[in-house]
């Protein structure tokens, strides 16, 4: 099980990511991508769905037309982990 990021790990984890905004409500982070147009945004989404099948890990997501709102935290770990910033990073990559 993956460990939650705590204190000097957790600053320099989130320091990594770009664009990325910690909740207010919930130990999570979160993100919103724009496409040129739906075909992209889903396109983009169907690549994100096949590494992080391989990952084991999966995001919380909304799609509406060119936008896709992310939310990353591990839930069995109770809030962020390394697994969060290491898809998040893989999700800009693919973006």
């Amino acid at each position: 099980m993956a460990e939650k990021l705590e204190g000097v790990a957790r600053t320099d984890a989130l320091g990594q990511l770009d664009g990325w905004t910690v909740l207010d409500d919930r130990d999570a982070i979160s993100k919103s991508y724009k496409f040129a147009d739906f075909d992209a945004a889903f396109a983009w989404m169907t690549k994100v769905a096949e590494v992080a099948e391989e990952m084991n890990h999966h995001p919380e997501w909304f799609n509406v037309w060119n936008r896709v709102d992310v939310t990353l935290s591990t839930h069995d770990a109770g809030g962020l982990t390394e697994l969060d910033v290491a898809l998040a990073r893989k999700m800009d990559g693919l973006a």
